[in-house]
């Protein structure tokens, strides 16, 4: 698939805004990621394919430039963008509440992409926001996996929802000018 300037650039714009967004939480130890607010804004106005590829450049720049863990949850954001694409296809972008619960369910597949990356590759712990409660879970007798599901699961539904909800408040109050250039924000218009 071709996609025209408009959306390329809206997808390098998203990058720059999923980098900062998660630098930002980052640093102020939020207790949510806020990594992909452009990602699922790609996702309502242009699709799912373009959201799924602009999760999966932010994960592999940030992860070049600033944060090498980053580049191993490549699949996660490409996951998140496809699934948020495929919700506004289906119209689940349409008002504040269906974004919420959107977000609620894009982070069932995320977290189901995420596991075996954190378990495999760093051990069950990344150094974010999970990783206490995950502890604490295999403390009490829960097996790796099992808390590591567990406690990303539980950050990854309250992120996505409060994630979904900011892509779908800055795609409602974008002008029509500019939101006509993308046919498939269709899906997602009231």
């Amino acid at each position: 698939m071709k996609f025209d300037t408009r959306t390329l650039i809206l997808m390098a714009a998203a990058v720059v805004i999923n980098i900062i967004g998660g630098q930002i939480a980052h640093f102020l130890k939020l207790p949510l990621y806020l990594d992909s607010i452009g990602t699922i804004l790609v996702a309502i106005l242009a699709g799912p394919l373009a959201g799924g590829i602009t999760g999966l450049v932010t994960n592999l720049v940030w992860g070049l430039i600033l944060n090498p863990v980053a580049a191993a949850f490549a699949p996660v954001a490409l996951v998140i963008g496809v699934v948020a694409g495929l919700l506004a296809r289906a119209g689940w972008f349409r008002t504040w509440w269906q974004a919420t619960i959107s977000g609620a369910i894009v982070a069932v597949p995320s977290t189901i992409v995420a596991v075996p990356i954190i378990v495999y590759m760093f051990g069950g712990v990344t150094g974010g926001g999970p990783d206490f409660a995950a502890a604490y879970l295999l403390a009490v007798g829960q097996s790796l996996v099992q808390s590591v599901a567990f406690s990303n699961l539980g950050i990854n539904i309250a992120d996505k929802a409060v994630t979904a909800l900011i892509a779908w408040i800055v795609a409602s109050r974008l002008p029509l000018r500019l939101t006509s250039n993308f046919g498939f924000f269709e899906h997602s218009r009231v």
